[in-house]
């Protein structure tokens, strides 16, 4: 008998995690929603709207959210605070790393408009550190779904974790990798394409993406391996290392600085480990991003399907 379909299929992250949020916040009583002046765009108005006494508005003011995060944390409160990605991740950073990470208090950061989904916004507002900032962390769990579905089954096990945690969520809606929650395990890297001939790990909107390089390549009688690695921090080293050791080949692809996030990730554990394989990491080069449509700047930045594939070809060619 197959499982029903999840209702967060073909819904962005960040509307996904959205409605769980709700749906957790009638649950748990202890549940607190804190934005700094983006409820409607992060997500968090629909939460307020159902439990207005447990939702604070701090205006333009992250530093002090991130703060106060911490102490309703230390009240025997569960905060999930969200703002944009580029505002958790450089404004309230020292108060992310100092109130929250260093007393390891279950604060749950999940920002919104992540990587380049803002678009028009540009530079100021696009998030390509976030991931190398939070990762650095001590105590950090770092999460970036790979869709909607990712993004409601990740918000569920994080009111379980015991120290803080850090997600990633798209503004755009990613494409669709999985149907159903069942099977998503926070630490845990899905195999969600099977191959011989290399291994493409994402994470993000960039699974999706290697999915359908993944089918472009077979069409040429390559078969890539796609995994999805939506815990960056801690890593799923085995899944890693027996995927590298079998196909020989590892690319990796985000929607993030090639400095500090999923690409230095694997390619610690892959030194570690002294595997010798063919290795590149796929993302924003060491620069700022320049502005333009969402979909134009995924291209732009070879982080499209064809990007992928393209990419891949020519590792395997090296």
């Amino acid at each position: 008998m197959s499982e029903p379909e999840s209702a967060y299929v073909g819904l962005s992250s960040r509307d996904a995690f959205g409605k769980v949020l709700v749906e957790l916040g009638r649950a748990n009583p202890r549940i607190v929603a804190l934005t700094a002046d983006l409820g409607s765009s992060v997500r968090t108005a629909w939460f307020a709207e159902e439990f207005p006494d447990r939702a604070f508005d701090f205006g333009i003011a992250e530093q002090d959210m991130m703060g106060a995060a911490a102490g309703l944390a230390l009240a025997g409160k569960i905060p999930f605070v969200s703002t944009y990605a580029v505002f958790a991740s450089l404004r309230a950073a020292e108060q992310a790393r100092t109130d929250v990470a260093y007393g390891n208090l279950p604060v749950r950061i999940c920002a919104s408009h992540s990587g380049l989904t803002i678009g028009p916004g540009g530079p100021t507002h696009q998030s390509i550190e976030d991931v190398a900032i939070y990762r650095g962390m001590p105590n950090m769990t770092v999460i970036v779904p790979a869709d909607g579905v990712g993004a409601a089954a990740a918000t569920r096990a994080a009111v379980d974790l015991p120290g803080p945690a850090y997600m990633r969520l798209s503004r755009a809606k990613e494409p669709t990798v999985y149907r159903s929650e069942n099977g998503i395990h926070l630490g845990i890297a899905n195999t969600v394409r099977q191959g011989t001939d290399l291994t493409i790990i994402a994470c993000g909107p960039c699974v999706g993406r290697s999915l359908e390089a993944a089918s472009l390549l077979a069409g040429e009688g390559i078969q890539a391996r796609v995994i999805d690695v939506h815990t960056i921090k801690p890593i799923d080293v085995q899944t890693v290392v027996s995927a590298a050791d079998e196909t020989g080949t590892v690319l990796t692809v985000e929607e993030h600085s090639i400095t500090g996030g999923l690409g230095s990730a694997v390619a610690e554990v892959l030194a570690e480990a002294g595997q010798g394989v063919r290795f590149r990491r796929l993302g924003i080069p060491d620069q700022f991003p320049t502005t333009g449509p969402y979909e134009e700047l995924v291209a732009y930045y070879g982080l499209d399907a064809a990007g992928i594939a393209q990419m891949a070809r020519g590792l395997l060619a090296d």
